[in-house]
Order: structure tokens, then C-alpha cells, then sequence
């Protein structure tokens, strides 16, 4: 059995910036063999449900209107770590493109729906720590134990 820490949002937690939730069966259907524990960054670093959208922008992370949200990022993204190592997470499975939780993909900063190569700050921060990040997109891919 797996201890597996999740982005809430793929758990139909409604907690994404537009207020919605983005419930992903593959993920969901994992709680039922296995120990899923649920975080969002965003909440977890201060922001508020619903919030302005926020892509990365170099290394800083920026709402559509101009607001600096770098600091409640990386307090989100040491939050979700530290849930990580508390509880001791073989892996994580996070939001897809999220500039908070994507991984190999995210938004290009430009709020144009544009995508780039790069890491959102928590699975960036997650992978730095030695801690498997995959996306509801590679469930599939993902050796279970």
C-alpha cells in the first residue's frame, strides 16, 4: 500500500482558483487500496477560493492582474512538502499544467492558454526533495505498491 499525496482538486475538493474542483477517477479510485493524503498549495500558502488565475513568470509567480503571489506559493509549496515527509508520501499526483502542482508542462505566463516546459512551484520544490511527482495524466504509469 502506497501513501500518495494528492492535489485536492483530483479528489473533487472544490479549491481550484475558479472555485471548482477537477475530481479525476483514476486518482480517486486510488484512495480505495491506498493512503491518499489531500493538499492544495494555493489554499495551504494563504490565497483565497476562488482567487485571480496566477501563471509562473520566470521564477516568480504572478496573478493575471499584476499581483506578486510569489511568497504564498512557496509557503504552499513548503506546506505540501512538509505533508510529504510527515507522513512519510512515496509519491505524488498533482494537477496537471497548475503553476502551483504541473509537472514537465505549465502555463507560459502570458494568460493566453500558451504552455511551456517547466515545473509548478510545488512539484518543482517536491522533486528537489527527492519525492516522485506525477500528474493525473500518468496515473497509469505509476508503480504501485
Amino acid at each position: 500500500m502506497s501513501k500518495i499525496l494528492v492535489s485536492a482538486c483530483l479528489l473533487g475538493i472544490e479549491c481550484r482558483y475558479k472555485g471548482d474542483a477537477c475530481p479525476c477517477q483514476k486518482v480517486i479510485d486510488l484512495s480505495k487500496d491506498h493512503t491518499v493524503i489531500p493538499v492544495c498549495p494555493e489554499q495551504a500558502g494563504g490565497l483565497p477560493t476562488p482567487r485571480t488565475p496566477s501563471e509562473r513568470v520566470g521564477d516568480k509567480v504572478m496573478m493575471r492582474d499584476g499581483t506578486d503571489v510569489t511568497a504564498e506559493y512557496k509557503k504552499g509549496a513548503e506546506t505540501a512538502l512538509y505533508l510529504a515527509k510527515l507522513m512519510n508520501a512515496d509519491f505524488a499526483i498533482l494537477k496537471a499544467n497548475s503553476p502551483s502542482c504541473g509537472k514537465g508542462t505549465i502555463y507560459d505566463g502570458t494568460f493566453s492558454g500558451g504552455k511551456c516546459a517547466g515545473n509548478g512551484v510545488t512539484a518543482e520544490m517536491l522533486i528537489e526533495n527527492g519525492i516522485p511527482v506525477y500528474t493525473e495524466d500518468e496515473v497509469d504509469q505509476i508503480p504501485l505498491s
